[in-house]
């Protein structure tokens, strides 16, 4: 069999990809790489690609994030080809299928329903999706089926914390769950004055955290975004330490704490102006 030709391939940018797809697993003509794969090591792949395209939309970088998206597509693609290969379903099938699933969820733009807001929307949206697992449902499944391990860990605290709060397992006001993280942080002090082992430590640490997610849930806030953004300030006042100290012939190692603490305050003042 000859090596295919790109001027061969299908001109239609979809049909291409997919067909590129299919000849990267060819059991015969193949890439190597490619052909040894299954969906538990492309996984990782796709989970990280997801991650290169949230950088790209907070970086507002249009070019990389259209690269990213490809990427993030090629995915998609890779696990389809993976399936059809196993005779479960094609790409095309999982196209056919969110195609039929968002028309559903959106009876107000494909149906005589209506919405206000987007804020009603969000409601009918949970609504139909509950419905969608009720008739699913079977006699030991829990609320908080469906929601995937695999999630960074304080997306998911969030989402099994609106799962919980769909059966009313939940605070109706952000104080109470203030009250809650300072009792946590109370645990976690209690714990490390008696000397607990690390064990005990990163239960009482996780339990602070879960109630910070629950907090960030009920002020409207997503808990990942906010650690990103924190993430990246203290990168940028962390560099300006660095900076102002390799200005001076010196670095972090060779400063002290409240050298390196003046200039951190140096670094916010600067971002306050």
């Amino acid at each position: 069999m000859d090596k295919p030709k790109p001027e061969d391939l299908p001109a239609d940018p979809m049909d291409r990809l997919i067909a590129i797809m299919a000849w990267l697993r060819h059991p015969e003509r193949g890439c190597p790489w490619d052909r040894e794969q299954n969906f538990a090591s492309i996984a990782p792949y796709t989970i990280e690609e997801a991650y290169e395209v949230a950088d790209a939309i907070d970086r507002r970088d249009m070019a990389d994030l259209r690269e990213e998206l490809g990427d993030l597509l090629l995915q998609v693609v890779y696990h389809a080809r993976m399936a059809e290969e196993e005779g479960a379903f094609a790409f095309r099938d999982v196209a056919s299928a969110i195609s039929h699933k968002m028309i559903a969820r959106h009876p107000h733009v494909f149906g005589s329903e209506s919405v206000p807001d987007a804020a009603t929307q969000t409601t009918a949206w949970e609504a139909t999706k509950a419905a969608e697992r009720a008739g699913k449902a079977k006699p030991d499944d829990s609320v908080l089926d469906g929601v995937a391990l695999a999630l960074p860990a304080l997306l998911r605290a969030e989402k099994l914390q609106k799962r919980a709060a769909r059966v009313g397992f939940d605070w109706g006001a952000p104080g109470p769950v203030i009250d809650k993280i300072e009792e946590e942080i109370g645990e976690v002090r209690a714990e490390i004055a008696a000397g607990a082992p690390a064990d005990r430590l990163t239960d009482e640490v996780g339990d602070v955290l879960f109630a910070v997610a629950n907090l960030a849930r009920h002020l409207s806030i997503d808990p990942e975004a906010a650690l990103r953004a924190t993430n990246e300030k203290f990168t940028r006042r962390f560099r300006h330490v660095e900076r102002a100290l390799k200005a001076q012939g010196r670095s972090p190692e060779a400063a002290s704490l409240e050298e390196m603490e003046a200039l951190w305050v140096e670094a916010k003042q600067a971002e306050k102006r």
